[in-house]
């Protein structure tokens, strides 16, 4: 086989990969698909045996998905020194591949750390290509082989790093589409159930308001539940509870 026919099959098993990747994470959540991603990067990624992801928001920098305490640990040493292949490809929205950490002069402290206490050498870093709110995510991927990662390797990760980020983006706006969506009906049944205790108690909107939330309140159940209970019955659930006793007197 020629060297081109194999550079064409790597590419189509890539492709089939990324197809597949596609359709699973296309039904995760956000979290979960964010586990998914750092999961299918050590199965795929040539060379890889840890990954995590980065989250960076409001100036800090934490770990929301990693397929073991060692990635977690492995990121941590980054966060304490505030240098690391990672955190600077989040900064700087590009790729890292560092071949030895511990002759890296970009990363000493976090290098050397990282060698000695967990026996990492190697690493491929991304910046995920989504912001989803207020933070950033970066994909790190740890080898303990020196030159652990080869240019097909880093071109897998690529793949992952950005179907992992569009799924990621796609997810929480759909989350967010479907928390709206929620907040809308429950707001509707909220103003359906206002309309009846106007109508029926001759009452203003604030006071009829007022009435659900007491109601809520004293029952210990959501303003919503009370609101769809009213809208069924047409009554407000008993507004009840300990009364101040009037004094009295001796005869």
């Amino acid at each position: 086989m020629s060297v081109d026919q194999q550079a064409d099959d790597v590419v189509r098993e890539i492709a089939e990969t990324f197809a597949k990747l596609g359709s699973e994470l296309g039904s995760l959540g956000p979290a979960d698909t964010l586990d998914a991603v750092a999961r299918i990067a050590v199965e795929r990624v040539p060379g890889a045996k840890w990954a995590s992801i980065t989250s960076y928001q409001h100036g800090r920098f934490r770990t929301v998905a990693a397929t073991d305490d060692l990635a977690r640990r492995a990121d941590a040493i980054q966060y304490a020194v505030g240098s690391g292949p990672c955190l600077d490809a989040i900064i700087d929205d590009t790729l890292y591949r560092p071949r030895d950490l511990r002759r890296d002069g970009r990363w000493p402290e976090f290098g050397e750390r990282v060698s000695r206490e967990l026996g990492m050498r190697s690493m491929l870093s991304y910046r995920l290509g989504h912001e989803v709110g207020d933070g950033i995510d970066g994909l790190n991927i740890y080898s303990d082989e020196v030159g652990g990662f080869t240019e097909q390797s880093e071109l897998v990760g690529l793949m992952l790093a950005t179907h992992g980020a569009l799924a990621a983006a796609l997810s929480a706006h759909q989350e967010q589409v479907e928390n709206l969506q929620r907040a809308l009906l429950s707001n509707r049944e909220i103003g359906v159930a206002m309309g009846v205790l106007m109508t029926r108690h001759h009452v203003t909107r604030d006071q009829a308001f007022g009435l659900l939330r007491m109601a809520s309140q004293n029952s210990n159940r959501k303003l919503h539940d009370v609101a769809l209970e009213v809208t069924d019955t047409g009554a407000l659930p008993a507004i009840t509870g300990d009364r101040p006793r009037r004094a009295t007197t001796a005869d």
